[in-house]
């Protein structure tokens, strides 16, 4: 760890997470092994972070996000949790805890969050989703979606590498990488079982 990082006393961090250069970790966060935290990242408190997670460089984690195994956050990504952000209560006080509920961002196993992109409140985001650079997601997005835009839109499927898919002549899908079979059935793709034999 970094000596110019804020880990809070109370936030567990998993064997081997590294944590760089100006990252804040508050309170009561539990982050798995193997995880990267950037230079400037904010986790929020009682955030939980799966092992094998990369946080890229100043990317905001606000509770009560869940980032699940093999999860990338690209940098200057924003995880909100506040659907009807206001700094003040009708009678014009400045809101504390008590006057807002947080609804956190979850993102699945394995999906990754492109650059500067932005996740609305209370969103889940598929396994092995892709979200390009700049999307500003504001709904659940499926497995295996490659989501892009303003606001997000699924313009192809990718695969576990993340690589897009490619159609097959059966009504299926391909990964040019890693040679893996999906199938889209009702707006969703699932991995086909490798052949047996």
């Amino acid at each position: 760890m970094d000596p110019s990082a804020d880990v809070d006393e109370s936030a567990t961090l998993g064997e081997g997470t590294r944590v760089w250069h100006l990252a804040q970790i508050r309170e009561d966060a539990v982050l798995g092994a193997n995880c990267v935290i950037g230079r400037g990242a904010y986790i929020g408190p009682a955030v939980r972070i799966g092992a094998n997670v990369k946080v890229q460089n100043h990317a905001l984690v606000y509770e009560p996000a869940v980032l699940e195994d093999g999860v990338f956050i690209g940098p200057a990504v924003v995880l909100t949790n506040d659907m009807y952000p206001r700094a003040v209560t009708p009678n014009g006080l400045l809101k504390g805890e008590q006057d807002w509920h947080a609804q956190g961002v979850t993102v699945r196993q394995g999906a990754a969050v492109g650059a500067r992109s932005v996740v609305v409140a209370g969103v889940t985001i598929g396994r092995w989703a892709l979200i390009a650079a700049g999307a500003v997601v504001h709904r659940d997005v499926p497995d295996h979606a490659l989501m892009a835009g303003v606001p997000a839109r699924r313009i192809k499927w990718v695969g576990r590498a993340g690589t897009p898919l490619t159609p097959t002549d059966d009504g299926h899908w391909h990964c040019p990488q890693t040679g893996e079979h999906y199938t889209e059935r009702d707006g969703e793709l699932t991995l086909n079982p490798p052949p047996e034999g």
